[in-house]
């Protein structure tokens, strides 16, 4: 059987790759140093002779974090309910207000040197203030996940809005359309890829800020848990803690790109073609 031009035109005859393929080829160089990192690190506490208490092997972690494993799940479903309601009541007062400002120019003076006024707050200062006026339930927690994500979502949609098509907007509105018809078919489209960028960034900060009001002040959670077992100088404990904090954020880092494929799929092809 002969092989048809056309194939060899448009790539020698292979098969175009899967996605799957895509995806495990995109991820092997990080795979790769991240086991050649924790190579580096066994290998280094093995040689010197290291106390555990000041630096513990990543077996050891591994073993001493499945040892705990069922103090580490309580605390860490604890601190993943901070982060995801914190993080619902940031979108909700991103859109909102994003919203809000993009239909009134006299509110878009107003609003945005307030929100980049809230970013020189020191969270540092602000966390133990909202423990002392809230006490140590869940409200001032939620209050410090929301302040520090609402930033990068707020300011990533108004700028989308702000750079929606003014052709396709001024050609809908020649047809009659209304302020919201432009807004809903131009201006939310052309938003929503800078919004899901900034969601990324929000959502990872979410989970560093739920574990920082924690540390601060809480009755559980992953930030609780580390400072009681700091403490205690189970070092092992605090980096098996640590771990299941990054699994956390970058498993919801990974779910912002599912939600943007259902949501915004021509936003991912446009940047995959470019990638």
């Amino acid at each position: 059987m002969t092989t048809s031009p056309l194939l060899d035109i448009s790539g020698g005859g292979k098969p175009p790759e899967s996605p799957r393929g895509v995806g495990i080829r995109r991820l092997l160089p990080a795979v790769v140093t991240v086991a050649v990192l924790v190579a580096l690190w066994q290998t280094y506490v093995e040689v010197s002779g290291i106390r555990p208490q000041l630096l513990p092997s990543p077996l050891r972690v591994a073993q001493q974090g499945w040892a705990h494993r069922g103090e580490i799940y309580a605390n860490a479903a604890a601190t993943l309910q901070v982060t995801l309601v914190g993080f619902a009541v940031s979108l909700t007062l991103a859109w909102a207000l994003a919203v809000l400002v993009d239909f009134s120019p006299w509110l878009r003076r107003a609003f945005v040197p307030l929100f980049v006024a809230s970013q020189t707050l020191p969270i540092i200062a602000i966390a133990p203030l909202m423990v002392i006026w809230f006490g140590f339930g869940l409200l001032p927690k939620v209050l410090v996940v929301a302040l520090v994500t609402f930033f990068p979502m707020a300011i990533g949609l108004i700028e989308g809005f702000a750079a929606a098509d003014r052709d396709a907007g001024a050609l809908l509105r020649s047809m009659g359309a209304s302020r919201g018809q432009v807004f809903r078919y131009v201006r939310l489209p052309s938003a929503l890829p800078r919004f899901f960028t900034a969601l990324r960034i929000g959502v990872t900060y979410a989970v560093v800020g739920a574990v920082f009001a924690e540390y601060v002040g809480a009755k559980e959670g992953l930030g609780i848990y580390m400072s009681l077992q700091k403490n205690s100088f189970r070092t092992d404990l605090v980096l098996a803690a640590v771990l299941v904090t990054a699994v956390l954020s970058i498993t919801l880092y990974l779910l912002t790109f599912a939600i943007e494929r259902v949501v915004a799929p021509w936003a991912r092809g446009g940047q995959e073609r470019h990638g």
